[in-house]
């Protein structure tokens, strides 16, 4: 992967500690984070982190932030899109969601679909007065759990393809450095039921960790609850 070559290119360093050093965990609470300082008297740095439940309301709340964070400082808004729509066949269902994205995004937003090397898109597109929305990181982790059309056994242990981890740890290490407002979308997906299956159950646990790594990295974290933003972490920018 090329994540150190492109930081270089943005003038960032990567001498900082990857996110996950300092990550979370689920006996170790996150803390807060004030925004980061950007040069010049531009935009604050900044990460926020949007959870939710399926149809809670959580992409058009990031989509609403990115709006509101282009009204202020009149930078580009670049829209990285995670889902995967070339399947063969078609999934007919997939393809109307990305239908029905496409159609509520403002016509002046960039639009980049890359549904594996996340860190490398951020690293490309990330810029001081901008914003990236990422939707959705749900989707990124079944790419490279399912990579290439894996199958994974019913019972036992999964093991995941080495890209699972190097990708992860790419993005937690790419998030500290990325210059101008990142926002990422992520289901909650831990409240129901264990799930039967044992590659399930290791997508709904890894997906819990990340989440927590992404939230402690994050200056500031909702949660949405039936349309309406929960803060968990941070205050609302001024």
């Amino acid at each position: 992967m090329e994540t150190k070559a492109t930081a270089r290119a943005l003038g960032i360093t990567t001498s900082a500690e990857p996110a996950s050093a300092g990550a979370a965990t689920a006996s170790e609470p996150a803390t807060q984070v004030a925004p980061r300082e950007a040069p010049g008297g531009m935009a604050p740095r900044e990460l926020t982190l949007v959870l939710g439940g399926a149809r809670s309301g959580k992409s058009h709340f990031a989509e609403q932030l990115a709006t509101d964070h282009a009204a202020m400082t009149r930078g580009p808004v670049t829209y990285i899109a995670t889902a995967r729509h070339d399947a063969d066949p078609a999934d007919e269902e997939m393809e109307l969601r990305i239908a029905l994205h496409r159609a509520r995004r403002p016509a002046d937003w960039a639009l980049v679909e890359e549904p594996v090397h996340l860190a490398d898109a951020l690293y490309a597109h990330a810029s001081h007065d901008g914003c990236i929305l990422v939707d959705c990181v749900t989707l990124w982790l079944n790419n490279l759990l399912f990579d290439e059309n894996r199958s994974y056994p019913e019972h036992g242990v999964i093991t995941p393809p080495p890209a699972f981890t190097e990708e992860i740890d790419a993005l937690l290490t790419a998030l500290p450095l990325l210059p101008g407002h990142v926002i990422l979308v992520s289901n909650e997906i831990g409240f129901g039921v264990v799930p039967t299956g044992a590659i399930t159950r290791f997508y709904v646990d890894e997906l819990g960790r990340l989440n927590q790594k992404l939230a402690a990295a994050a200056d500031r974290v909702r949660l949405l609850v039936a349309g309406i933003p929960v803060a968990v972490k941070g205050a609302d920018p001024a």
